[in-house]
């Protein structure tokens, strides 16, 4: 069972008192953009088999959102932060380097 760390309220919440979110720090497109951004903002999504970072929220605690970082090919989570962070915190993309040598970020700092 995948467990997270709430930053909000401290709780370690297990994957049934949250709610995922989907794919975290998407470029959200408005009414001047292209059909074909805003095509690509509502349906095209990253799948990747290693490290995600996604939108969660702690529906059976706080109720408030965060992102999580973890590898989607072995559940492990790297850690987690509020959703308002508009990137990921260096020290977090610190620990997957350190933890995934091979792992290239996709522009997430």
């Amino acid at each position: 069972m995948l467990i997270l760390h709430c930053p909000h309220c401290g709780a370690e919440a297990a994957e049934t008192d949250l709610t995922p979110g989907g794919q975290a720090h998407l470029r959200r497109e408005g009414p001047g953009a292209s059909d074909e951004a805003f095509e690509a903002y509502l349906f095209q999504r990253d799948n990747p088999k290693g490290v995600h970072f996604e939108r969660w929220r702690h529906a059976y605690g706080c109720g408030k959102w965060f992102i999580a970082a973890r590898a989607t090919d072995t559940m492990e989570v790297f850690g987690t932060y509020p959703a308002q962070t508009s990137a990921p915190p260096r020290e977090l993309l610190d620990r997957i380097a350190e933890r995934r040598p091979d792992w290239r970020g996709r522009g997430e700092a």
